[in-house]
């Protein structure tokens, strides 16, 4: 239960800018756990997002993996969809549509995905005629055809020739998601900042495995899957506020955020947005009331706009007396 402050004053600055990318608040939703927005508009008001980040698109259909797709963990879910989506020409005939009549002006930052740097840039060339499109976030997780099948984000030389032709294709604010699935995170996104990103997007999830010990066989067909939810925030946050430190372009951090004390620690780390991811499907509202209880904590701690959270962890901790709720 949220407590009320005493004899604070209301007023919160919840306004915050990535890049050129202007959010009434610092809360967006991690790509492929949101869609577009059209599951979720019968539980929560969506035009209440900072930003709406939308689930991967590509410039033509993708069908996704094979077999099963989801398993949940102890304390996680583990996740194969394979970036399935109906491609750019639907997205653009019945998403963009949907979001300009039912959220409008909240910006839509769209995730763009491909197996070569030419279709990135043809998404993201279809999406520059399109007036509801905001910005890009390109997910380099996806696997380099051309370089063997190796994903382009754990390579810095290809994550920055990705985000060269995709910085050559727009003006829009370009962000780029990072995988946590590199030695050296900061690596990356220098990487990527000297090669033309407005922002950086992390983390993408963590792999993982899961067997089934009845059958003795591997749960998923492509064996190892993707972990998300409340394990993989520790790691999350640590390279958040390494990449953070690490860069001068803006962070939005993601991994486990589940409430909004979770979206304050990211902040306090260094991001200046922060998305919810799996714990949408735990909690359809989980964002409003994330964002109340971020706002009864400006209050008690007298903070008068959220931009002065940001990257303003103390190395030796002060007791505030503010009680998770």
């Amino acid at each position: 239960m949220r407590r009320e402050p005493v004899g604070c004053d209301s007023s919160v600055n919840m306004a915050v800018t990535v890049g050129n990318l202007r959010m009434q608040n610092p809360l967006t939703v991690a790509s492929g756990t949101f869609a577009a927005g059209r599951e979720y508009a019968d539980f929560v008001a969506i035009a209440g997002l900072g930003a709406l980040t939308t689930k991967g698109v590509s410039a033509k259909p993708w069908t996704g993996n094979p077999g099963k797709r989801m398993y949940e963990t102890a304390s996680g879910l583990l996740n194969s969809i394979g970036l399935q989506n109906p491609g750019v020409e639907v997205f653009c005939a019945d998403s963009l549509p949907w979001l300009a009549e039912h959220a409008p002006g909240l910006p839509v930052v769209v995730n763009v995905v491909g197996h070569s740097a030419r279709e990135y840039v043809d998404v993201i060339e279809r999406l520059e005629d399109e007036a509801g499109v905001s910005a890009y976030e390109l997910n380099i997780s996806c696997p380099n055809l051309d370089a063997g099948g190796m994903a382009f984000g754990t390579s810095a030389e290809a994550a920055a020739a990705m985000t060269a032709a995709a910085r050559a294709a727009t003006k829009r604010p370009l962000l780029v998601k990072l995988s946590p699935n590199v030695t050296d995170i900061t690596e990356l996104a220098r990487a990527v900042e000297a090669a033309g990103a407005d922002g950086l997007s992390l983390i993408n999830t963590l792999l993982g495995l899961a067997i089934d010990v009845s059958t003795r066989r591997f749960v998923f067909e492509r064996r190892v899957a993707g972990l998300s939810g409340p394990a993989v925030k520790p790691v999350a946050l640590r390279m958040v506020w390494e990449v953070a430190r690490a860069v001068d372009v803006p962070v939005i951090g993601m991994g486990g955020v589940s409430c909004g004390e979770d979206v304050v620690e990211f902040l306090l780390a260094g991001a200046s947005a922060v998305a919810f991811g799996t714990a949408n499907f735990a909690n359809p509202r989980v964002f409003v009331e994330a964002l109340a209880w971020i706002e009864d904590y400006c209050r008690a701690q007298d903070v008068r706009d959220v931009n002065e959270l940001v990257g303003a962890v103390r190395e030796v901790r002060e007791t505030s007396g503010y009680a998770k709720g």
